[in-house]
């Protein structure tokens, strides 16, 4: 028998997060039947979309939603040897038994000199969101503007350098002196910390005076209907995220974009990466040239030990990290 320790909600959230609203419980697993593998989670993926998603898929009492990278400790499904690693939906758990239908094999060339991690982020969900929503909802084309918020996130520090790569100019707003000048770093033509422009309407123009053809959007809120006004005829914006407004207790008012859309003629479309899982293998080998040809960069802001996964959490929805948020258990 193996114990588990999981991270359980134990209360809706109410606004922001609270320490108040986990319990750490730990459970007795039985050993694996036929078909079936037991996982030890590695890393623990920490995203935004777990906020809202906790609100309508989850009850109190459930574990807490999310990815992680897991070792095979023992196996019962020739698919999944011991000492492979796979990308689980387990949750905040520690381990846990799987009959591998919600399992995705981490690719078997992963090169040893690049931290599983990085499935989590860069060379996963974050970096395939980054480029479906350029190359399949944008259609971004060489030569083009591109505007994207929350840009030294996860996903945003991706569609950056993505972007660039297809030869577009880019333009990234963050939260911080300090993620701008990582933004810099990679690349970005513009950055802006757009919590000290005294305009954002100003900073938006000066970054880009004749307008964004694309807009990959993770913020929502008011200023993305700023944002909205810099738009292009013809603009395309991706709608990825809506950090601002999920721990809103009551729903943010601001501007109403809708005329502004018809005037424009711009397209928005929400998406998420899970769209085109049948291209996930060839995109990932893509996203790992890239990053073996030093085209893209990344950064981790790496939580240690599974009992501060709420802390990282909380974190996250803060605004504490540049890159992407794990937990290394």
């Amino acid at each position: 028998m193996v114990q588990a320790k999981t991270w359980v909600l134990i209360k809706h959230f109410d606004g922001f997060p609270k320490n108040t609203n986990f319990e750490l419980k730990v459970e007795e697993l039985p050993k694996p039947k036929d078909g079936e593998v037991l996982l030890e989670a590695v890393f623990l993926s920490v995203d935004p979309y777990m906020r809202p998603f906790s609100a309508f898929r989850m009850k109190e009492g459930d574990v807490m939603i999310g990815t992680q990278v897991a070792k095979v400790i023992q196996s019962k499904n020739p698919a999944f040897p011991v000492g492979s690693h796979v990308v689980s939906r387990s949750g905040w758990r520690t381990h846990s038994v799987s009959d591998g239908t919600d399992l995705v094999p981490v690719m078997p060339e992963w090169p040893q000199d690049v931290s599983l991690s990085l499935a989590l982020g860069s060379i996963g969900m974050p970096g395939l969101t980054a480029l479906y929503g350029i190359e399949e909802v944008l259609g971004l084309q060489k030569g083009e503007t591109l505007l994207v918020n929350a840009a030294a996130g996860a996903v945003g520090s991706m569609v950056g350098q993505i972007a660039k790569i297809k030869g577009c100019k880019v333009v990234g707003s963050a939260g911080s002196d300090a993620k701008v000048a990582f933004l810099k770093e990679l690349g970005f033509d513009e950055a802006f910390n757009y919590k000290t422009v005294g305009s954002l309407e100003e900073a938006l123009k000066k970054a880009s005076p004749e307008g964004y053809d694309c807009f990959f959007e993770n913020v929502g809120g008011a200023s993305s209907s700023v944002a909205l006004q810099q738009m292009k005829n013809f603009g395309r914006i991706a709608v990825c995220g809506s950090i601002s407004t999920y721990n809103d207790t009551n729903p943010q008012t601001g501007p109403y974009p809708h005329f502004t859309m018809i005037v424009k003629q711009l397209k928005m479309e929400g998406f998420m990466q899970s769209r085109w899982e049948h291209k996930h293998p060839e995109s990932i080998k893509r996203l790992m040239g890239w990053l073996k040809e030093g085209k893209l960069q990344f950064r981790e802001h790496i939580t240690k030990g599974f009992e501060n996964m709420p802390a990282a959490f909380m974190g996250l929805l803060q605004g504490e990290n540049i890159g992407k948020a794990v937990v290394a258990v």
